[in-house]
């Protein structure tokens, strides 16, 4: 439920303002995923990947975290840190990825193959969590899979194109829950390559939560940080981006001089490729939750427990790469 539904705020307020000196007070920290609004990413403290701000969470020493991003990142601030308020600008921000996976039907899936370690990533709720044995990201999941005895049975989930992407990348069979993204889902070969044919010099960098289709258009195929950094560091002038478009926002404010066109959509345009519940998000929820604490993410102890051990197993096994970046590092 949408606990701020009915809440209305006077039109003439500073929301910048408001969210700025409510934050001080509470000794809050905004934490801000790459594929929030531009105006979110521009007032967070620190903006991110999931890998990032899973750190971040952790490492804050913040009373409150205000994360804006989707349910199972705020989700993962609580489970690192349950001694903090943790709020969600919109409590119907949730994921395909976790819709996908329902805990009671992945806990059959995963009784019926007890000799597999099971590796989800980290786009899934606390319960599916609970059930794992290591939590990845796009950004680690390479890493961590190298160190996992070829001979170990993996099941890995929800994400079947992530899933797949590894397996032909590492020669890794793997037992792979059959969940996608809905925002990756929408990119359409037919129109890319028309794109490309249309732009010839242009990289294309695609997230591997696309479709196999797509990823092998794909001169970098990596999690949103590598996909920013690839963007930044290459010489192209132009770059053909097939991931959630927020992302485009911090290649514009780092790289001004350079043009970022998001893949297209079946329909020629890539408007359908935003991320519908990352767009719950707005400031007006965001001023909301700092003013009355809530929506908050509560879990239950024994969940969290059982979930927080999978994660602290992916920080561990993780590059040391640091944290997030705060903004003036990014910019």
């Amino acid at each position: 439920m949408n606990l701020m539904s009915n809440s209305t705020v006077d039109p003439t307020l500073d929301l910048i303002a408001e969210i700025k000196r409510l934050r001080d007070e509470k000794n809050a920290v905004i934490l801000a995923h790459y594929y929030q609004a531009a105006e979110i990413q521009d007032i967070a403290d620190f903006v991110g990947d999931s890998l990032d701000l899973s750190r971040r969470a952790a490492e804050t020493d913040a009373e409150v975290i205000v994360f804006c991003g989707v349910r199972f990142m705020a989700e993962v601030a609580k489970i690192l840190s349950p001694e903090k308020t943790v709020v969600l600008p919109d409590m119907a921000a949730g994921c395909s990825l976790e819709d996908s996976c329902p805990p009671d039907e992945f806990e059959k899936f995963v009784k019926a193959n007890p000799d597999h370690m099971v590796l989800s990533y980290i786009n899934c709720s606390a319960a599916v969590k609970a059930l794992t044995d290591i939590i990845v990201t796009s950004s680690n999941a390479e890493y961590i899979l190298r160190q996992i005895p070829e001979e170990q049975k993996i099941i890995f989930a929800p994400d079947r194109h992530l899933g797949g992407f590894l397996s032909r990348k590492l020669d890794r069979d793997m037992l792979l829950w059959q969940g996608t993204c809905i925002v990756h889902e929408l990119f359409s070969e037919k129109e890319l390559i028309k794109l490309k044919a249309k732009y010839p010099n242009a990289p294309v960098l695609a997230h591997p939560e696309c479709p196999e289709a797509i990823i092998q258009h794909a001169d970098h195929a990596g999690s949103t940080s590598s996909i920013l950094k690839f963007a930044l560091e290459s010489e192209a002038e132009t770059l053909i981006i097939a991931t959630e478009p927020g992302i485009i926002h911090q290649m514009e404010k780092a790289a001004p001089h350079k043009t970022f066109i998001g893949a297209p959509g079946a329909d020629g345009n890539c408007n359908c490729n935003t991320c519908p519940y990352m767009a719950l998000n707005t400031l007006q929820k965001l001023y909301l939750c700092l003013r009355d604490l809530g929506p908050e993410i509560d879990l239950d102890e024994d969940t969290r427990i059982a979930a927080e051990k999978p994660l602290r197993k992916m920080l561990e096994m993780s590059p040391t790469t640091g944290p997030a970046k705060d903004l003036s590092e990014i910019t």
